[in-house]
């Protein structure tokens, strides 16, 4: 019995979404939903269809579990706590200092519907959420420090296409190297985001736009910008296709701490993703919570989750035998 799928949203998360899907086999993608016409999109699986999101509603009892790929800044906190009063559903919202009140809409809507909607799944917020309180757990006496990049943040990136004025735009955020090398020597450096990151901007601007105004509301865009030092460079789009087509990012999660009973033992625990396609990994952890959705929600559990409160075993394809016997 394969899960049914459905995406809401067809850019480079949606379609990773559906790459995803074919490469597990107890899924099945069942419809995408789109706010633009339907017809202009063409799916890579035959035979599925593409449905204006208006006629979501209509499709609610043919689908286990929605996968919600719009954007942190305007879709997901509208999308998510809509949705999940009729659908279990698992979105990758990523802007941090909002996830407690996104997940209190969430979890009163999901609670509501009695679904299962598990929100900021991804790789940060996601896995590397995870191997922070993993490490954390492990060596209680130590600092944490999380680096992203060099990569193209999508979430930073939709945010200034968001802005009046703007055709296109890339965002690299760009650890820096000097803190990264203090914090693998275990010198515990105390430093501020700015400190540990810089953020630079590839934009395309509509001809005629105010590119004084459009720089200033990058730069001073709280949550997204306005904590960091910030270059924005404007550019034509035929650069930008052929400078900045890939959307490549990683990072890392770095703890510190020691053990002993006079803290005679330093450890360094170190987690680190390379990733060719940042929407396309992205993706791929959305489908293995999609599959964690459906199973609670099989269970008789609703409500909103994050992926500190799955067990990893509800990710996993295989059985609680064949983990036990080819992964522990």
């Amino acid at each position: 019995m394969t899960i049914k799928i459905g995406i809401v949203g067809y850019g480079n998360l949606g379609k990773g979404v559906e790459c995803a899907i074919k490469h597990n086999p107890d899924m099945e993608l069942k419809a995408v939903f789109t706010r633009r016409a339907p017809e202009s999109l063409k799916l890579l699986t035959e035979g599925v269809k593409v449905f204006s999101y208006d006629e979501i509603m209509s499709k609610k009892d043919s689908i286990d579990v929605l996968i919600l790929c719009g954007g942190s800044a305007t879709d997901l906190p509208v999308q998510t706590p809509e949705l999940a009063k009729h659908f279990n559903v698992v979105d990758s919202f990523d802007t941090h200092a909002k996830i407690p009140e996104h997940f209190k809409a969430v979890d009163e809507a999901a609670l509501e519907g009695g679904k299962v909607g598990i929100i900021s799944v991804g790789w940060d917020p996601g896995m590397f959420s995870l191997n922070r309180l993993y490490a954390g757990a492990v060596l209680p006496g130590g600092h944490d420090y999380t680096f992203w990049g060099r990569g193209v943040s999508q979430g930073h990136s939709d945010a200034i296409r968001r802005i009046d004025g703007v055709k296109d735009a890339r965002q690299y955020t760009i650890p820096v190297e000097e803190a990264l090398q203090k914090v693998r020597e275990g010198k515990n450096p105390e430093l501020s985001v700015r400190q540990k990151h810089t953020r630079e901007c590839f934009v395309v601007a509509e001809d005629g736009a105010d590119l004084d105004r459009i720089r200033e509301e990058i730069v001073t865009m709280p949550n997204y910008f306005s904590d960091y030092d910030t270059t924005v460079h404007f550019i034509s789009e035929e650069e930008l296709l052929k400078d900045h087509k890939g959307i490549p990012h990683g990072g890392f999660v770095i703890r510190t701490g020691t053990t002993g009973w006079e803290d005679e033992n330093s450890h360094v625990i170190e987690y680190s993703l390379k990733l060719d396609s940042n929407p396309e990994f992205t993706s791929s952890v959305l489908a293995a919570y999609a599959r964690a959705a459906y199973r609670l929600n099989q269970e008789g559990q609703k409500g909103c989750k994050t992926v500190f409160d799955i067990a990893p075993a509800y990710l996993s394809s295989l059985s609680g035998e064949e983990l036990r016997k080819h992964l522990l």
